[in-house]
């Protein structure tokens, strides 16, 4: 993987999700390179071979956070904070220090046991939240969708020692790909370690975009009545797979007393 130089840009960006005002990605693409990732149509580079960071993330940043008071800062809106690169650039854990001296905390999305090497920062932080993405029951098919990310075992275990340390934790559930996603083992296997689950669906709005033909060129070895079932029910939100997969959430949320997010 080649990690070069990104253009002069701000580093510090509006956040669009409820409660947090700024966000932070430490790097420009990411090598994980989920096949059905909602931020390939705007990708700058080919991240199966190059991933951008800043020239000097911390003395950029540094300034932009003179502007604004303490406050938590999301990271993983764009790309992952803890792709493989992140072990040896460590953008992000420079990020956090930084967080930490000037007393902002962070609200962190990884698909990355690399995650738990942070956990002294996070300790230290006022409230800290860490979540990780999860989408597959079995490694076969996850390799299918994202071959460059770790075992869904692995992002489990790291929720737990997350939870063991004190950290607060979430799970994101996403995306649930009809008919091969079974959400409700999922949600059985994340509701020991994470205090919220946030549950997205696979929704790609344009058939032209990189997201989409990455989608087909996966599906393309499956019984063609297989793909013309996950194909409707991916173009369409009203379809009769999310309203009864949406009732049996409803369902184990109610029974469970579980804080569920379902956004299907």
């Amino acid at each position: 993987m080649e990690v070069s130089v990104c253009s002069s840009r701000p580093v510090l960006l509006p956040c669009g999700l409820k409660d947090i005002e700024y966000q932070v990605d430490t790097y420009v693409g990411c090598e994980h390179y989920c096949y059905y990732c909602y931020a390939l149509p705007q990708a700058e580079t080919d991240w199966s071979k190059e991933v951008l960071i800043y020239n000097d993330i911390v003395d950029q940043l540094s300034k932009e956070l003179a502007s604004i008071p303490p406050q938590t800062i999301y990271m993983g809106y764009q790309t992952d904070p803890y792709q493989p690169c992140e072990a040896e650039h460590r953008q992000t854990r420079k990020v956090l220090e930084l967080f930490l001296k000037k007393g902002f905390s962070a609200s962190i999305l990884t698909k990355s046991d690399l995650v738990i090497r942070d956990i002294d920062i996070f300790k230290e932080m006022n409230n800290a939240a860490i979540s990780v993405s999860v989408a597959f029951n079995d490694n076969q098919t996850r390799r299918l969708f994202e071959a460059n990310t770790i075992d869904t075992e692995k992002r489990i275990e790291a929720l737990r020692q997350l939870k063991e340390a004190g950290v607060r934790t979430g799970a994101l559930l996403c995306p649930i790909v009809p008919y091969i996603t079974d959400a409700i083992q999922m949600i059985d296997l994340l509701e020991p370690y994470a205090d919220v689950i946030w549950i997205y669906g696979l929704s790609i709005n344009d058939r032209e975009s990189q997201n989409w033909l990455n989608v087909q060129k996966i599906l393309s070895n499956q019984p063609p009545d297989l793909v013309e079932q996950i194909e409707s029910a991916i173009f369409a939100k009203d379809h009769n797979y999310w309203a009864k997969l949406r009732k049996n959430l409803e369902m184990i949320k109610k029974d469970r007393k579980l804080k569920l997010h379902i956004n299907i």
